[in-house]
């Protein structure tokens, strides 16, 4: 499988001739042309940065294959599209695009005490990449390629040490990095990696990597 990684929280997966977008949002220049181009979209929760409602609303009315699974706020912002937007929650697995996807997760990790609490999910496909959204949720499945949220409101080093460790991934990958200078990702590269013992990789956005 190769792994292209896009602005901010945007990744594409490559199987064959079957692509799998997860997170094409607002964040990402290019968002349109990587949904065009694709039959399958995951999307992990309804903030701007990973879901882009007006350039999936454009590829659904435009793309009569493209289908999209994601959480019940986003689902029904988008609307039913006979039957090709699909609403997931934590514990549903099905097949998109030829990739097996498994849904874990459910809540956005904590902003602030004052903030409500917000759904989040996120996808372990063909039990080897795991995007997380905007969470450390640590899945019952085992994990190859963790994809690292690094930058954010949320985001906390300490807290990250502990999601990798937890996963125990045979690689990691970072993601949602684009609040980091390229000193800042080098930081939090650095300590993972003294931390762990696992190597997180800087993936430039449009480069792809197997996995």
């Amino acid at each position: 499988m190769e792994l292209t990684k896009y602005t901010h929280a945007t990744v594409v997966l490559t199987k064959g001739e079957h692509t799998l977008v997860i997170d094409p949002g607002a964040y990402t220049p290019n968002s349109a042309e990587l949904v065009a181009h694709t039959t399958a979209v995951l999307v992990t929760h309804d903030h701007p940065d990973h879901f882009d409602a007006a350039v999936l609303g454009a590829a659904l009315d435009a793309q009569p294959d493209l289908r999209v699974w994601a959480p019940a706020n986003v689902a029904a912002e988008l609307g039913d599209r006979d039957g090709r937007v699909t609403t997931v929650t934590a514990g549903d697995a099905f097949e998109a695009a030829g990739f097996a996807v498994q849904v874990v997760g459910g809540d956005h990790a904590v902003i602030h005490a004052d903030i409500p609490l917000m759904r989040n999910v996120g996808y372990v496909v063909d039990g080897n990449v795991y995007h997380p959204g905007d969470a450390y949720f640590v899945p019952e499945e085992s994990v190859q390629t963790l994809l690292v949220p690094t930058s954010g409101p949320w985001a906390k080093l300490g807290e990250l040490v502990d999601f990798v460790r937890a996963v125990h991934p045979a690689r990691a990958v970072q993601i949602h990095d684009l609040m980091l200078s390229d000193a800042g990702k080098g930081s939090f590269a650095q300590f993972t990696g003294q931390l762990t013992g696992v190597e997180l990789v800087t993936v430039p956005d449009g480069e792809t990597i197997t996995v």
